[in-house]
């Protein structure tokens, strides 16, 4: 009988870690509060690979600065009525907090990426806001 018991008790234990890392795998660690849409225009005459050189740059910033949760980018859509839109590509971040966006600012990775890729863009557009919950 004792033994039996003990065979359930570890039973228990094993669904129970496991359902521990199945909870800590799928739960966010961060919640993301803040969020910044950067828009880019290229100047006329960059070429193809000039852009998707700024797009792998921008897209490895997410995993070296750990501020930043969550980035996604993409090219830009004509808008409604086919009217083409004044930037060409976009990146959207989240982050947990003003000081996070500022640490971004700050950070070296980031001021590198924007020395590499200041020549080809033509204007820059940058906010940031609060994520409504």
């Amino acid at each position: 009988m004792k033994r039996k018991s003990f065979g359930y008790g570890l039973i228990l234990l094993f669904f129970g870690v496991f359902g521990l890392v199945i909870y800590g795998a799928y739960s966010p660690a961060r919640k993301a509060q803040k969020q910044r849409i950067v828009c880019f225009k290229f100047k006329e005459g960059t070429k193809n690979e000039a852009i998707e050189q700024h797009m792998r740059e921008f897209a490895a910033l997410k995993h070296e600065i750990p501020q930043i949760i969550s980035y996604t980018s993409g090219k830009t859509l004509s808008g409604d009525g086919g009217v083409s839109s004044e930037y060409d590509v976009m990146h959207y971040l989240t982050f947990q907090s003003e000081a996070d966006i500022e640490t971004f600012n700050k950070n070296e990775k980031q001021r590198q990426f924007l020395k590499n890729n200041r020549g080809s863009w033509e204007k820059v557009f940058i906010i940031n806001s609060d994520i409504r919950q």
